[in-house]
């Protein structure tokens, strides 16, 4: 890949090892797809959701492509009393990256992150590189090198 993203020079920056994967040019427009576009199990491909609580914090969520976050857990996870979605549109003047191509690492502040439990049942993960068409494989304990990270049920 001659092309690295923001992620991947930041990974190489804390010299964490992760694998790398790009699926530039094909029709994979949603996580489960991309899963299945890159021959890997569908519970190990996470995708990054961006919230904003009750009490107008934000708050990231990370699960497995194939599933919905459940926000009264999520909501709980972080202390809050609810939770919604972030709008599309205010997700890149917020974070910095568009729909399709959020990564927990690299935002334009650190949020309070939450991953699915079930990532801790792999060795690795795999999630946005932060830009469509890429994605990376790391351990996802790796994950607090950037954010402050902890796993809980969220689906």
């Amino acid at each position: 890949m001659d092309e690295k993203t923001n992620v991947m020079r930041l990974l190489d920056q804390k010299k964490i090892k992760y694998n790398h994967y790009s699926y530039i040019d094909t029709p994979a427009t949603n996580g489960v797809e991309v899963a299945n576009l890159l021959n890997q199990d569908e519970r190990m491909v996470f995708k990054t959701l961006v919230t904003v609580g009750k009490s107008k914090a934000n708050y990231v969520f990370v699960i497995p492509v194939a599933e919905e976050l459940n926000l009264k857990e999520a909501a709980k996870a972080v202390g809050e009393k609810s939770i919604e979605m972030l709008k599309s549109k205010d997700l890149l003047p917020l974070t910095g990256y568009i729909h399709g191509g959020c990564s927990p690492i690299g935002m334009k502040k650190r949020f309070t992150t939450v991953v699915d439990s079930t990532a801790l049942n792999y060795e690795n993960i795999i999630f946005s590189a932060g830009k469509i068409g890429y994605q990376v494989e790391m351990d996802p304990k790796e994950l607090e090198k950037f954010v402050p990270v902890s796993f809980a049920t969220l689906t």
